[in-house]
C-alpha cells in the first residue's frame, strides 16, 4: 500500500504538528516559569564566592562556575552552577548571591537571570514560533482554498 506523503493531507497534518508542539513549548514554558516563581518565592538567600570555574571539554567548550556559600545554619556549602558559558561569565573570587532551599541546601543556584529564567525563555520563543507558524501555515491555506472554489 502506498501512502501519499504531499498534499492537503500531509499540509493539514504539518500544520497541525507544528501548532500542536508550539503549544506543548508553551506549557513547558509556564510550568518551568511558575516552578522559577515559586523558588523566588520560598527560596533561602545568601552570599556565595565563586571558588573554581569548571571546563567541561564537550563538543564545544563551556566553563561552569563552582559556587561556595553558608546556609542559615553556618553550614558550607559548594555547588556547580548549571549554566555554563565561554568565555565564563564569572571570575575566580567573584560574589554572587545564591538561591537555595533550606531543606535541600545543595540544591543551589545562582540568581541571575540567566539561571532563572533562560529554560522558560527558550521554551517560550521556540513555542511562539512554531504556534505562530503553523497559524500563518493554516490561514494562508485557508485563503488558498477559498479562493479555488
Amino acid at each position: 500500500m502506498k501512502t501519499r506523503t504531499s498534499g492537503p493531507k500531509a499540509y493539514r497534518r504539518a500544520v497541525i504538528t507544528m501548532t500542536l508542539s508550539g503549544a506543548a513549548l508553551l506549557i513547558a514554558a509556564l510550568v518551568t516559569g511558575g516552578h522559577t516563581v515559586a523558588g523566588l518565592t520560598s527560596s533561602e538567600r545568601a552570599e556565595g564566592t565563586v571558588v573554581a570555574l569548571e571546563l567541561d571539554r564537550g563538543a564545544e567548550p563551556v566553563t561552569y562556575p563552582v559556587i561556595e556559600f553558608a546556609a542559615a545554619d553556618g553550614t558550607r556549602h559548594t555547588f556547580r552552577d548549571s549554566v555554563g558559558s565561554q568565555p565564563p561569565a564569572y571570575d575566580k573570587g567573584e560574589q554572587v548571591e545564591v538561591l537555595y532551599d533550606a531543606d535541600s541546601p545543595g540544591d543551589a543556584e545562582i540568581n541571575s537571570f540567566v539561571s532563572l529564567w533562560l529554560l522558560p525563555l527558550i521554551f517560550a520563543g521556540a513555542g511562539l514560533l512554531l504556534v505562530t507558524l503553523g497559524t500563518v501555515m493554516a490561514v494562508t491555506a485557508r485563503k488558498r482554498a477559498l479562493g479555488s472554489e
